[in-house]
């Protein structure tokens, strides 16, 4: 497999990498900049970009069969919207919205792009996010939505495969019912059936009415939820890289194994006092505790499985130029990180 081991992408970004995406032909690569998508060449040369978001762009996945990146795009008025705002230097307030946002790669041609006008993006509400984030309290303390990743059913990789995605969950270790990462499950067909264009200034609501599942992953606490979801064929589990926790009862890990294997089950869901559909974490280094995981310090950032035990990795920083991140293959191994250098 010919794969380039590294390169580094810079370039005056409003806001860090956010997550990272790869083509079927690994010809080019994808970079969620918070508020811009910047395609590049496989050295880290940018040949594309799409601009002019004002909420938060997230994690983002490659659907190989459309050429088509799907990534997470919230609107709302915590610190980070307002952050968001801030940096871009605008006063308007925007109204709540989460959104599957949907680029057309074979679109996506020209450095500097424009979102709403130049036909390279559509979006598709998500009404339960919404919803949830709403409530008092924000109900799971929801605080939007970030990791995305395109995979099979849980418990059945032999059919269709579906879009993923995980609410952002706020850190607050006063309560209990946040200890759990929910995860939405939705048909690709109607999230592009119902995507339409965006204008920022009056968001459209047009999106599925109902998700497939909503499931609840239980591994304690973390801060801002899962902030990159990736499914991995080779050890058949999707990857969820977050900031870790800061609850003392639990590992408070960076990434987690979510079990592909296991059927999802009908049952309580722990500290939320309701029931719901339960889904599971693998163990893969045999801890055999309740919450177990990684400690690699990687993927928050932008993860991709390139299969056969390969991954890139974003690293973001910062320097003169402005946001940055290098990329890194790494491959997959038995120690308790799970990843090392390839």
């Amino acid at each position: 497999m010919n794969l380039v081991k590294d390169f580094t992408v810079k370039g005056r970004y409003g806001c860090h990498c956010q997550g990272i995406a790869i083509d079927k032909e690994r010809k080019y690569m994808y970079f969620s900049f918070t508020t811009e998508l910047v395609k590049t060449d496989m050295e880290g040369n940018v040949v594309a970009s799409c601009k002019g978001l004002v909420g938060h762009l997230g994690c983002i996945a490659m659907n190989y069969q459309e050429n088509k990146v799907y990534g997470s795009l919230e609107f709302k008025h915590d610190s980070i919207g307002k952050g968001i705002l801030k940096q871009l230097g605008i006063n308007d307030e925007i109204e709540n919205g989460f959104y599957i946002v949907i680029f057309d790669c074979d679109k996506l041609t020209e450095i500097g792009m424009d979102a709403e006008k130049d036909g390279v993006m559509k979006a598709s509400h998500l009404h339960e996010v919404l919803s949830d984030y709403k409530q008092d309290g924000h109900k799971y303390g929801c605080s939007g939505i970030d990791g995305v990743t395109i995979a099979p059913a849980i418990g059945n990789k032999d059919g269709d495969n579906y879009l993923y995605v995980a609410y952002g969950i706020y850190s607050d270790g006063e309560r209990n019912d946040n200890d759990n990462q929910v995860i939405l499950k939705y048909d690709i067909k109607e999230l592009n059936r119902y995507s339409a264009p965006l204008n920022q200034q009056s968001m459209h609501k047009n999106g599925p009415q109902n998700y497939l599942d909503k499931y609840f992953l239980f591994t304690g606490n973390t801060n801002w939820g899962i902030q990159n979801l990736e499914y991995d064929p080779f050890r058949n589990v999707i990857m969820a890289a977050v900031y870790k926790g800061g609850k003392p009862q639990y590992p408070n890990y960076d990434m987690f194994f979510i079990d592909m294997e296991t059927e999802p089950l009908y049952t309580e869901i722990e500290g939320i006092n309701e029931k719901g559909m339960k889904i599971f974490l693998k163990d893969l280094f045999n801890e055999n505790i309740k919450t177990p995981g990684s400690n690699f310090p990687l993927g928050s950032t932008g993860m991709i499985s390139l299969g056969e035990g390969l991954y890139y990795f974003s690293d973001d920083f910062k320097d003169e130029t402005g946001h940055c991140s290098t990329v890194r293959l790494y491959k997959a191994c038995s120690n308790r990180e799970g990843f090392e250098i390839f």
